[in-house]
């Protein structure tokens, strides 16, 4: 059985939607950020950066959601969260996971977190806005690659989706969040409905249709 390690609303939602999607038994394990649980040494022995999230995995111990969410992918092929290996489908995969965990994700956390991206309390204003900027940019890119499909990779559902799927909950939040962006908003739908997504966004306290609404 996986143990996966999380916070409601953290980097886990990704891997733990594709968790139920492969319908794997698993379990949650809470790390309360709240109290700095992170940082339990207990913790730290599995995570040593402090991050969240973590699978457990027999003796195998993943951190980084994208990696969490290609090994479940290859564990269980038959759920068809990933083409094949060596296919055009499976290049384009990576392209975009590789994509919306080095340069969405990033951006976005300059944006939610200013402060470790400079010693200078009067740019922070500065390092929010330009972030905010690049990710105006990063999720146009995701705008026009969708189209009219509500999928990122040969027209299917895919992890790409899910980790896309939780980017964008984190980031109504911005000025002008990707669920205002049509086809973003369709492919946010798409996905909100799985019930995969209901169930993990339920174990976790989540509403799945909160990125249709400002915080």
């Amino acid at each position: 059985m996986y143990r996966l390690y999380y916070f409601p609303g953290n980097a886990n939602l990704a891997p733990h939607i594709l968790l139920e999607e492969a319908g794997a038994p698993y379990e949650l394990v809470l790390v309360d950020r709240e109290k700095e649980g992170q940082k339990d040494p207990d913790y730290l022995r599995l995570n040593p950066n402090g991050r969240i999230p973590t699978l457990v995995d027999g003796d195998l111990v993943l951190f980084e959601a994208a990696a969490i969410c290609l090994h479940v992918a290859d564990r269980h092929p038959e759920a068809g969260l990933a083409p094949a290996h060596g296919s055009a489908d499976r290049a384009h995969f990576h392209k975009w996971l590789i994509y919306l965990t080095n340069t969405i994700q990033p951006d976005y956390m300059a944006f939610r977190y200013p402060e470790k991206y400079t010693a200078d309390p009067d740019g922070l204003a500065a390092v929010r806005q330009q972030a905010e900027r690049r990710l105006a940019t990063g999720f146009a890119v995701l705008e026009g690659a969708l189209g009219n499909d509500p999928y990122l990779v040969g027209g299917r559902y895919s992890a790409c989706d899910a980790y896309l799927f939780m980017l964008c909950t984190w980031a109504r939040r911005l000025a002008n969040p990707p669920a205002a962006l049509p086809a973003l908003r369709r492919a946010l739908d798409a996905v909100a409905v799985r019930p995969a997504v209901e169930r993990a966004f339920s174990a976790e306290g989540l509403d799945p249709r909160a990125y249709a609404t400002r915080p």
